[in-house]
């Protein structure tokens, strides 16, 4: 049995930060953590500070490596983005297709399948990030595949939610009817509610059904009006139902990002996404989405009209915005990148221990290591 002692730093455990402790990694995996003065014998390596965590769990990401899962909806390119996302500390994660045909969305669940069964790193199952959204909030999305889900869709992903891991679905009340996402929940997907005009009561209705998420909060969504509470109300009010959220400083202020994880009612909680892109772990200055130019500049991508097309984040630079800029302690801006989408997507919480590789050091600098295996 190889033994590595890890010191020097503070340990999180997926909900507490532990001061004066060490971690014991046994054969890759995460044995223990102890005090200091509990360690037991072994390699002993000194990280000089910062703080070891749970690798993070990513349940939006379009892309990575250069690669945009739409375009190289393969195994091949589902390596690429994986490995991009590991090396940015990500250990889960889903890869996202946003609104595209048909055939391509079935290729995209054939391609997942295959990738876990081939043990590809990292893929924990697949995101449909549409096409049954709201034109009216389409944000990026190509307006001209937008379409209502039909029994024949339902079809095609009861059937998916029964061969992957988990399948993530973002859909819109208005082109999605409560009784289909009764089924599809039913079936074991994960409804998350994103890129709609709803209404507040409508968003409810669909929450009754079975819905259980909302995608990347405050983006492409109906607002929170003193009248009209709208998605984002709803995302906020709804306690059983957990939210997505970009915390990179573009996509939502600050300010905002403080407000919702103060009023978010449990046991419910708001949780880091990077909505990845291509450009992710890459030296990408832009690339195509569906044909149309996307432009990569001070930390923002978006198409030529200045729409927002993704975002230039990893979670490492999540949880630094949510501690340096929003305010939130560090224990709870990392269960937010690890244990409360860990929930949603293994069903228990992200703990430091009993889980292999990456594991994750962050430096007082904001550099990032992964621990050997």
């Amino acid at each position: 049995m190889t033994r590595i002692i890890y010191s020097g730093a503070q340990v999180f455990d997926g909900t507490t930060l532990h001061n004066d402790a060490v971690l014991v990694v046994e054969d890759g995996e995460a044995a223990a953590i102890l005090p200091t003065s509990e360690a037991p014998s072994g390699t002993s390596v000194d990280m000089e500070g910062g703080v070891l965590t749970p690798g993070f769990v990513d349940l939006q990401a379009n892309g990575g490596g250069g690669v945009m899962f739409n375009d190289e909806t393969s195994v091949e390119g589902l390596r690429v983005i994986a490995a991009a996302h590991v090396s940015t500390g990500t250990r889960a994660f889903l890869p996202t297709l946003i609104t595209d045909t048909p055939a391509r969305t079935r290729a995209a669940i054939e391609a997942v399948v295959a990738a876990i069964a081939d043990g590809v790193p990292g893929i924990a199952g697949l995101h449909l990030e549409g096409p049954h959204l709201s034109v009216a909030r389409k944000g990026a999305h190509d307006a001209d595949l937008i379409r209502p889900m039909t029994d024949a869709d339902v079809d095609l992903l009861e059937q998916a939610a029964q061969r992957l891991p988990l399948l993530k679905l973002t859909v819109a009340p208005e082109n999605t009817r409560p009784a289909q996402i009764a089924r599809l929940a039913r079936a074991g997907a994960l409804i998350s509610l994103g890129h709609s005009e709803c209404s507040y009561e409508k968003a409810m209705v669909a929450f009754s059904a079975g819905a259980r998420c909302v995608t990347h909060l405050f983006n492409a969504m109906s607002p929170l009006r003193h009248r009209e509470p709208g998605l984002v109300g709803a995302a906020l009010d709804a306690g059983a139902v957990s939210a997505g959220i970009i915390a990179d400083g573009v996509h939502v202020h600050p300010a905002a990002l403080r407000a919702a994880v103060a009023a978010k009612r449990g046991p419910g909680r708001v949780f880091l996404v990077t909505d990845a892109m291509a450009t992710l772990a890459s030296g990408l200055r832009e690339f195509r989405l569906g044909g149309r130019r996307v432009l990569r500049a001070e930390g923002r991508l978006t198409l030529e009209d200045g729409t927002l097309a993704g975002a230039d984040l990893t979670m490492p630079q999540a949880v630094r915005v949510m501690t340096q800029e929003v305010g939130v302690p560090l224990a709870q801006a990392l269960a937010m990148a690890t244990t409360t989408p860990g929930h949603l997507l293994f069903g228990t919480g992200g703990t430091a221990t009993g889980h292999r590789a990456p594991f994750v050091h962050l430096s007082d600098c904001g550099t990032l290591s992964l621990l050997e295996e």
